[in-house]
C-alpha cells in the first residue's frame, strides 16, 4: 500500500493486493483481528464486536467519525450490513475473512487507480513561498479570484487562506481543525488588518506577517493531508473502445439489468445509469462526483436525445452508448479535466492502520 515518492508517502493499493493474495498471511490477518475483536470470545462477532472493525474501515476511507454527517454514517451503515447481511445475527470468521477481503480489495483497486499521497505540511513548504520572488505575482493571481468581503480585511485574509492549496504548503483551511488551530491563533486579535483602506502592498506584508504565524503553527502541529489528483484525457475510453472483446463484455455489463418492456426494447432514459455502471472501465468518475465531467456528459447525453424517452432494441440501445462514449472521449482529449482533492488526515485514520498494515499482526 505504500511507495515513497519525492513528495510524500504513496497509497497505490499494492500492500493491500499482496496481503489479500497471499491466503497464509491474510489467513494469520483475519485470525488475528477476529480475535482481537471477539470480546466475550465465543466464536462469533456480534454486531457491537464488528463496530471498531467498522469504524477503523471509515477511517481508512476517509470518513468523518460516526454521528458528524447522515452522509457518511450511511456509509457505515452499509459496512455493517455487509459483514451482516442486513440481519442482526452474529458473524463467523468465515463470513467476516470473506467481507474483509471484498472490502480490502475495493479500497486497493480505487487506490491503484487514483492514488493517495500522504504529505507531512511542517510550514517549510508555505515558508518558501512567500519568500520566493514570484510571491506577489502569485498572490495576484489567487486574489483575482476573491470576490472582497463586506467585513474585514482579516475576512479577506481567510479567504486567501482558503485558496491557498498543498502546491503552497497550506493544507485545506476549509477544514475546521486547520482553521481553528492554525489559521485562526495565527491571525490573532491585535494585527492591523483590521485598518481600512489598505494598499496592496500593505495587504501583502500584512499577509506574509500571518503566513509566517501559521507556518510556525504547522511546524508545532503538523498537519497530515492525503492529496490526490486526477485527470480526466479521455485515454480510459480510448483504450476500452480499442478493444472490442473488452468492450462487448463491458457493455453486456451495463445493460443487464436495465428494465426492458415486454418486447425486450429499453428506454434511452436508462443510457445515463448504463454509462454510470461502465464508468471504471472507461477510467471515469461516477455521474455526480466531478461537475466539470457531469456537464460533458450531459453534452454527449444530448446528442443522442437521452431524455426523449424513445425505447430501443438492446443492439441500438448500446451502439448509442458507445457514441456518448466516443464523444465525451473528443471532447477529454481535447480538453482534459484534471481534479485535485485535499482532506486532512485525523486521528481515526491512525487507528484504521492496524486494520489495513499487515506488520500489524
Amino acid at each position: 500500500m505504500k511507495k515513497k515518492s519525492c513528495e510524500g508517502e504513496v497509497l497505490d493499493g499494492s500492500d493491500i493486493m499482496e496481503l489479500v493474495g497471499n491466503e497464509e498471511v491474510f489467513s494469520n490477518f483475519v485470525d488475528h483481528k477476529f480475535q482481537e475483536l471477539d470480546k466475550d470470545c465465543d466464536g462469533k462477532l456480534s454486531v457491537k464486536e464488528l463496530q471498531p472493525a467498522v469504524a477503523d474501515i471509515g477511517a481508512a476511507l476517509g470518513l468523518p467519525a460516526q454521528g458528524s454527517s447522515p452522509k457518511s454514517d450511511h456509509i457505515y451503515s452499509e459496512v455493517l450490513n455487509e459483514f451482516t447481511h442486513g440481519k442482526q445475527e452474529k458473524v463467523s470468521k468465515t463470513e467476516f475473512k470473506e467481507v474483509l477481503s471484498d472490502i480490502l480489495l475495493g479500497m486497493a483497486t480505487g487506490l491503484k487507480r487514483d492514488p493517495i499521497v500522504i504529505l507531512r505540511m511542517d510550514g517549510e513548504d508555505l515558508l518558501e513561498f512567500i519568500n520566493n520572488p514570484s510571491f506577489e505575482s502569485d498572490m495576484a493571481s489567487i486574489c483575482s479570484f476573491i470576490e472582497l468581503p463586506d467585513g474585514s480585511l482579516k475576512d479577506y485574509i481567510v479567504k486567501v487562506f482558503e485558496k491557498l492549496s498543498v502546491d503552497q504548503g497550506m493544507p485545506p483551511a476549509s477544514d475546521s481543525w486547520v482553521m481553528s488551530n492554525i489559521v485562526e491563533p495565527a491571525l490573532g486579535s491585535d494585527t492591523g488588518i483590521h485598518q481600512e483602506p489598505v494598499s496592496q502592498d500593505s495587504f501583502l506584508a500584512e499577509f506574509k506577517k500571518v503566513a509566517v504565524r501559521v507556518a510556525q503553527r504547522l511546524k508545532e502541529q503538523p498537519v497530515i493531508v492525503a492529496h490526490s489528483e486526477n485527470t480526466f484525457d479521455g485515454s480510459g475510453i480510448r483504450r476500452l473502445l480499442a478493444n472490442k472483446f473488452e468492450l462487448d463484455k463491458t457493455l453486456d455489463s451495463a445493460v443487464k439489468n436495465v428494465p426492458r418492456d415486454r418486447h425486450g426494447k429499453i428506454s434511452k432514459e436508462y443510457l445515463r445509469v448504463a454509462l454510470d455502471v461502465l464508468a471504471p472501465s472507461a477510467g471515469l468518475p461516477p455521474i455526480g462526483a466531478v461537475d466539470e465531467m457531469d456537464k460533458i456528459t450531459n453534452e454527449a447525453l444530448k446528442m443522442v436525445d437521452a431524455d426523449d424517452g424513445k425505447m430501443v432494441k438492446e443492439d441500438e440501445f448500446k451502439k448509442l452508448l458507445t457514441e456518448v462514449l466516443g464523444a465525451m472521449m473528443l471532447q477529454l482529449e481535447g480538453n482534459p479535466v484534471s481534479v485535485s482533492t485535499n482532506s486532512v488526515v485525523h486521528e481515526p485514520l491512525a487507528s484504521a492502520s492496524t486494520l489495513l498494515d499487515p506488520s500489524s499482526t
